[in-house]
């Protein structure tokens, strides 16, 4: 079987290429298509595939402001020639479950979340202070354009995978499609239970407007607590404006310097509303309690304390219910009144069902059974 692995962009290691890193090992000969490839920005798993890359790849500063380039994305996925192929893999949070696909090929779509900043968080994306005045009407003209294309681009896809029940919800909900639900993997081997702590609370995120780094900033600034935030992006300098002297800015990290944060936090701060959030399972395989806003994707994974839902569970975080800085420095205080009744154990324990050998046997299910009800499907036409 030929395989094509789809992929949004590749500048570095989020929750999205850990996903398409496993795909990579289930389907070692496959091609990568991308819009554009950041040279040695992800795994070498990844780098060793034939990677081809989109126009996007050659327009100026396409490498640091490729987010500009946004009305052209739908241009660019479809341009791809993918005749030849059995099966085409996407791994989409933007534009990838859109490239054009041949009748007789099966194309399987692994949805992170439908495009977020033309839906549901375009306010978050596009208001006052994340966005320029341009920038904000250029979106207002582009915006219903990208809406029609998102929804006309499914029409090509023969299966809808969520990465979480709560983007299931949101794809039946965007685009009247049921999608099933396969969680992602975490890398659990690569964490162990700590049980120390070196009293700063830690971010590892994209410093991206719907992440909500500034209201942990905020928070933190009032609390006068240490707060450690690994990651860069697009908000950076905003964001270095907004913070106080206990917040310190450590930029990308390699997978060893995030998991030494990870063991040496005192907890995990999560203020965004999230898809998924491979985050805060990471920071659970190192025994680490999770401080969350209690709704997406961490409502699937991380068990709060004092829950009725999850009696015999041991807690591995809490949830704070209002996305403000005034709910957020309650729910730290809170947890450092309670921190003793967080065990590094259980905590680890929790997660083990996410593990990557999980992922991979799923996905391999799902794609074998999707791939013979579509071949029987091509038979069933051509007698």
């Amino acid at each position: 079987m030929k395989v094509a692995l789809v992929h949004d962009w590749l500048t570095g290691m989020r929750g999205g290429e850990k996903c398409l890193e496993a795909f990579c090992t289930l389907f070692p000969n496959a091609d990568i298509y991308t819009l554009l490839h950041t040279p040695k920005s992800v795994s070498p798993e990844i780098e060793k595939h034939s990677i081809r890359t989109s126009f996007i790849q050659h327009l100026p500063a396409s490498d640091r402001k490729y987010q500009y380039y946004l009305p052209f994305f739908p241009m660019a996925i479809a341009s791809f020639d993918l005749s030849g192929y059995d099966l085409i893999l996407s791994s989409s949070h933007c534009v990838a479950k859109g490239v054009c696909v041949p009748a007789s090929t099966c194309h399987i779509a692994y949805i992170h979340t439908p495009m977020r900043y033309i839906w549901d968080q375009y306010d978050i994306y596009f208001n006052g202070e994340t966005a320029s005045i341009p920038v904000r009407a250029a979106m207002k003209i582009v915006r219903p354009y990208l809406r029609h294309w998102d929804l006309s681009s499914n029409d090509g896809i023969d299966a809808f995978i969520a990465n979480s029940a709560f983007v299931a919800e949101r794809i039946k909900r965007c685009y009247n499609k049921k999608a099933d639900v396969i969680y992602p993997p975490v890398d659990y081997e690569r964490f162990s239970a700590a049980s120390g702590n070196d009293g700063f609370y830690l971010m590892v995120t994209a410093l991206v407007p719907y992440k909500r780094v500034d209201l942990a900033i905020t928070a933190f600034n009032r609390l006068k607590r240490p707060l450690h935030i690994i990651g860069s992006g697009q908000d950076e300098m905003r964001l270095k404006n907004l913070a106080g002297e206990t917040i310190t800015f450590l930029g990308r990290q390699s997978d060893e310097a995030v998991g030494s944060a990870y063991a040496n936090c005192r907890a995990l701060v999560f203020p965004g509303e999230e898809d998924f959030g491979i985050v805060p399972l990471e920071a659970m395989a190192s025994g680490k309690p999770v401080i969350a806003y209690g709704k997406g994707g961490v409502l699937e994974t991380v068990v709060p304390l004092g829950s009725s839902s999850h009696p015999r569970e041991a807690p591995t975080g809490l949830f704070f219910y209002q996305q403000t800085a005034d709910s957020l420095c309650d729910a730290i205080l809170y947890f450092e009144k309670h921190q003793a009744q967080f065990d590094p154990i259980k905590i680890r324990q929790h997660i083990r069902s996410f593990r990557e050998d999980r992922f991979k046997s799923e996905m391999t299910r799902y794609i074998e059974k999707t791939f013979q009800a579509f071949c029987e499907g091509e038979n069933a036409q051509t007698t």
